[in-house]
């Protein structure tokens, strides 16, 4: 169990490597100066988070399996390592579309305490409205949006051995997600020719 919620972190950004994964992220959210975090929660822990854009990281990009947007935020660490870091994964959402009434995914960690909490599934939360801003240079093969969301949920997330539960009764964010082009595939090797014997 120890084990399972030290790698859980990396393992739900699976897919999208940079700051949030390994832990060498620059100050702040996005360059902008205009990211932010608010969350109700309520059960195991009360909490009313409201982070600015300089005292949380924030990262996201498409679900490995394209079903839409991870989308995570990670709160101001304490001394005593202690942090907290919310990931959202938004169904259907599609890169640079808006959308409204999107199944989400939530899972809360609270680092340095050994606890997590998962919705486990998609029909928990909703995110009400999405909407995305191009930011960054366009064109290319690496795109930048800042993802502005608001949503709620309507069933608690709860612990591995679902022996805690709290209820996130309501959220709104904004942070980036980044799309990268596929690389092309390289060419096929010309045929060897036949020799003759």
């Amino acid at each position: 169990m120890r084990r399972l919620l030290l790698l859980l972190p990396l393992s739900v950004l699976a897919g999208a490597p940079g700051a949030l994964a390994t832990g060498a992220a620059p100050r702040g959210c996005l360059a902008s100066g205009n990211g932010y975090l608010h969350a109700r929660i309520r059960g195991a822990r009360n909490l009313d988070v409201a982070w600015r854009n300089e005292e949380m990281q924030c990262e996201g990009g498409p679900r490995p399996d394209g079903s839409g947007l991870r989308l995570a935020f990670a709160g101001p660490q304490h001394a005593d390592g202690r942090r907290l870091r919310l990931v959202f994964g938004v169904e259907a959402a599609r890169e640079g579309r808006a959308g409204r009434e999107l199944p989400t995914n939530l899972t809360v960690i609270f680092e340095g305490e050994e606890r997590l909490f998962a919705t486990r599934g998609d029909d928990h939360c909703t995110v009400d409205e999405l909407r995305q801003e191009r930011v960054g240079a366009l064109g290319g093969p690496v795109r930048s949006w800042r993802i502005v969301a608001r949503g709620f949920c309507i069933a608690p997330a709860s612990t591995l051995d679902s022996g805690a539960r709290i209820l996130v009764s309501s959220f709104d964010f904004a942070g980036s997600a980044v799309f990268e082009d596929e690389p092309p595939a390289p060419p096929a090797p010309p045929p060897r020719p036949h020799s003759k014997l």
